[in-house]
């Protein structure tokens, strides 16, 4: 029988964390595998011994990127690979990535780096940073999930009052995308394939997380939208990846941001769609148990 470790975070006790590997667990023992739900703290990684058991391979579920690297060193398949995870854990890396690819996405500046308790204030370079991006904009911190530490920027008081809040942080500066105020599509993309996805909303808030208090509902994608869900995937090198997707000009799909470890629990309840199913039929296909 094949084995699998579900690595999550143990230091995240909300339920959802637990319920995101539970559906894993779930979908493993469905295809025969012997899948065990493991913390990242009960890993040792003592770089200069080999870990006692391994499983076959390893679904991680977490931002842990060095125990990620950890056990690929230790030679065991790691999904999604934590070159991956890191990527998109990055916001400012990944959009420098989706551009290079040519992906649509709003019109974005990375944040120079600027050691806290230092200003540019005084150098012009925010002015810059306003005539490309009129106001409202968003400021996103380049580490956040959930749509937390997104800030949308309205005045320039306000412009000025964050940047001065986020010295020493990574950051990024985006065009807000007014036709998608409130709304956005949650597309699930496993192994360049679309396998779910589901339209948000919310009246009470510029984001469309329902984490945030927003509401989901099935949808059916144009081509188009899948076509650029796909795209944006296959630029991060994702084989699982949560493609969140703006609605531009004309309904034209711009990419929000790409997240490698995807909750898949919401997405389930709106369509009864596992998303699991075809991530360890996928890797499965890619370790040489199964063909889809």
């Amino acid at each position: 029988m094949q084995t699998c470790w579900i690595v999550y975070n143990g230091s995240l006790t909300h339920d959802k964390f637990i319920d995101q590997a539970l559906l894993l667990q779930e979908a493993a023992e469905k295809q025969g595998i012997q899948a065990t739900l493991v913390k990242n703290y009960e890993l040792l990684m003592n770089v200069q011994q080999n870990l006692p058991t391994r499983p076959d391979f390893v679904v991680f579920l977490d931002k842990d990127i060095l125990l990620a690297r950890y056990l690929k060193n230790q030679g065991i398949p790691v999904f999604n690979d934590p070159n991956v995870i890191e990527i998109c854990d990055n916001k400012a890396q990944q959009y420098i990535a989706l551009a290079q690819s040519q992906v649509p996405m709003p019109l974005t500046i990375i944040a120079p780096k600027v050691y806290r308790d230092f200003s540019i204030e005084h150098t012009g370079y925010y002015e810059q940073v306003l005539e490309n991006i009129k106001l409202p904009m968003i400021i996103k911190e380049a580490h956040g999930s959930f749509g937390m530490r997104v800030y949308l920027i309205e005045t320039r008081k306000q412009f000025f009052e964050k940047v001065a809040e986020l010295s020493g942080v990574e950051y990024v500066f985006q065009q807000f995308i007014e036709t998608s105020r409130g709304r956005d599509i949650r597309v699930n993309v496993v192994g360049g394939q679309v396998v779910a996805c589901m339209h948000r909303h919310s009246d009470t808030d510029f984001r469309a997380n329902i984490t945030n208090g927003g509401t989901a509902s099935p949808i059916t994608l144009t081509e188009r939208q899948k076509e650029v869900a796909i795209q944006a995937a296959a630029a991060l090198g994702a084989e699982f990846a949560g493609v969140d997707l703006l609605f531009g000009e004309n309904e034209e799909p711009l990419v929000c941001e790409v997240n490698g470890v995807a909750h898949i629990r919401n997405i389930y309840n709106v369509t009864g769609i596992n998303v699991g199913d075809f991530m360890i039929k996928y890797i499965l296909s890619k370790v040489g148990a199964v063909t889809i």
